[in-house]
């Protein structure tokens, strides 16, 4: 039916990440440069889905290699090459600071260490999608399967549509994991295409364009720095975090703010000095994933907890329990800003300990170690706390009770296979008896 590639279709760009250059923006077709295995090239419109695989077997692309940085380390270089010239840098965001030279003061020792969280692949069961159908006055329907519906508006502007004018719906859909809140140039492209040829236009994706093209997560090099008294207590920790963006700095780019802003954990702390940068590079972009920042402030803090434990000679356990917040502290608000409301987190570790029954597995790990047994017992402990809706919390509802005893809920959120539908009733039913 069709064949498109850059320039054919009007259409804008998808926006940067927070705090990026306007110049790293993405084009959802790849313009002059491609700068990740994954990238769209082309687009072809079929019939069907066999016809449509069989033209794109027959498009040649013709690139020019050009030198490529796959990790931090690359992209930071100083003979480094730049994914985007005209900014000059491979760093997009740049948050590091001056360093507190008192921020350890009182401290006895001071443990270091860097740590890599790894780049991972969201793989839900069901791939992307989109599902585009103009409408006869002008307007348009579009189906995805997304996490955040709203999120998916602004692809209006970029095909050149009043806001008002294209309607986004949801349905159930297999997973999501974060990387299905992003605005993907696919979704843009069926849109556009749909505009364009004035008939409805579907794309789904096959699982091996879903692990090229679908948004990654963490990916972060993180250098900790932990100050204590020698009897335990945590008295300053400085949090250097280098985020790997992947070619197009999207949220992705943001996302180390929240690993700093969580850098506290469960621990009182007096002291904490946080820096961070976003860095491109020429791999798959990084997104939100199954808590985006917080599970890797939690993996860093805990895991230099443990190395100061063993540098002390401390049980794990109870330097943790030293230095955890006390009921009393809260409300508590954290040196990073964080806003605690509540919590026994003693207790709550004193319960998990309990369950896991853990003097008994420390007292087996050590007859394994004195025996020399071939099979070895590890023994990990980990204390979590979560900043849930760490944005501002604005939402919106509304109920309506008719002359006839019913009622009815409006709410801002968008169901896509949780329940909403029954949970929101029940919560309702509850309120008004």
């Amino acid at each position: 039916v069709a064949v498109y590639v850059a320039g054919d279709l009007e259409i804008g760009t998808i926006r940067q990440g927070p705090g990026c250059p306007r110049e790293t923006a993405r084009p959802p077709l790849a313009t002059d440069t491609v700068r990740f295995a994954g990238e769209v090239v082309a687009v072809v419109i079929a019939e069907s889905e066999r016809a449509g695989k069989d033209a794109a077997d027959l498009v040649w692309v013709d690139i020019e290699p050009l030198d490529a940085v796959a990790d931090l380390d690359a992209a930071m270089a100083e003979d480094a090459p730049v994914l985007f010239p005209e900014v000059g840098s491979n760093v997009v965001v740049d948050r590091v600071g001056d360093r507190d030279e008192d921020l350890f003061a009182g401290a006895d020792v001071v443990v270091e260490a860097r740590f890599h969280n790894q780049r991972v692949a969201p793989v839900p069961i069901e791939t992307n999608n989109a599902l585009a159908v103009p409408n006869d006055d002008g307007t348009m329907t579009l189906w995805v399967g997304s996490q955040n519906v709203f999120g998916h508006v602004p692809i209006a502007k970029v095909i050149g549509m009043e806001k008002s004018d294209l309607r986004v719906r949801v349905t159930d859909m297999g997973g999501g994991f974060g990387a299905k809140f992003y605005m993907y140039p696919e979704q843009v492209l069926t849109a556009a295409a749909a505009k364009a040829l004035g008939r409805p236009v579907k794309w789904v994706e096959s699982r091996t364009d879903n692990l090229t093209g679908m948004t990654h997560g963490r990916c972060q090099d993180q250098h900790l720095e932990l100050g204590l008294t020698s009897d335990g207590l945590i008295v300053g920790l400085r949090a250097t975090v280098s985020q790997d963006t992947g070619a197009y700095p999207t949220f992705g780019a943001f996302i180390p703010s929240w690993t700093n802003l969580m850098a506290s954990g469960t621990y009182v702390i007096p002291r904490i000095e946080t820096h961070y940068r976003s860095v491109v590079t020429n791999t798959v972009p990084i997104h939100a994933y199954r808590g985006a920042g917080r599970p890797e402030a939690a993996a860093m803090v805990e895991r230099i907890v443990d190395i100061a434990a063993a540098e002390l000679g401390m049980d794990p356990v109870e330097l943790r329990r030293k230095n955890l917040l006390a009921p009393a502290d809260f409300p508590y608000e954290t040196p990073t800003g964080a806003k605690y409301d509540t919590g026994d987190y003693a207790a709550a570790l004193d319960r998990a300990l309990e369950l896991a029954d853990y003097d008994g597995r420390r007292a087996d790990q050590a007859r394994r170690r004195e025996s020399g047994d071939r099979l070895q017992l590890g023994v990990g402990v980990s204390c979590y706390v979560e900043i849930t809706a760490p944005g501002e919390p604005m939402e919106w509802s509304s109920v309506e009770i008719h002359e006839d005893g019913t009622a009815t809920a409006w709410v801002g959120t968008s169901g896509h296979g949780q329940g909403h539908e029954t949970a929101f009733a029940q919560i309702v039913g509850e309120l008004l008896g």
